[in-house]
């Protein structure tokens, strides 16, 4: 069982990891052994997630979901496998967890007052005197 928030758990059987190849370089070690992990997560058909946070998780996940709506993730940063696998279930976690906030509340329009609207009209008066008195200096 992941524990995500209090409230959400994500179950071992909904989360598939496979070991595949890394990319990059790495030499003998990287062609022979299989030290990436490849994480995947159907989020259209996990029960485990209420609504809002399936739809906001959604947005988030942006190219690494399918169109099937699975969340694909590959963790390779490591080169033990069992790290990897840590790795990706980590950013499963954040991703969700990041999902899991609720948006914040719309802005709401604001007007200046009348008071700082003469303000910035009389600082805009001084500085355009301050600039006008500049000038040439005339030599005789």
């Amino acid at each position: 069982m992941i524990e995500v928030t209090p409230a959400i758990q994500i179950p071992d059987d909904e989360v598939q990891l496979r070991a595949v190849r890394a990319s990059g370089p790495g030499g003998q070690h990287v062609n022979k052994v299989s030290t990436a992990i490849e994480l995947r997560f159907d989020v259209r058909a996990s029960p485990s997630l209420p609504e809002p946070v399936r739809a906001r998780l959604y947005r988030l996940s942006g190219s690494r979901l399918t169109q099937e709506g699975v969340l694909v993730l590959v963790a390779q940063d490591h080169r033990s496998q069992e790290l990897n696998r840590q790795a990706a279930i980590e950013r499963l976690t954040d991703l969700v967890r990041e999902a899991a906030k609720p948006p914040p509340p719309p802005r709401k329009k604001t007007r200046p007052t009348k008071a700082s609207k003469e303000r910035r009209l009389k600082a805009k008066a001084q500085r355009s005197d301050v600039k006008s008195k500049r000038g040439k200096v005339q030599f005789d």
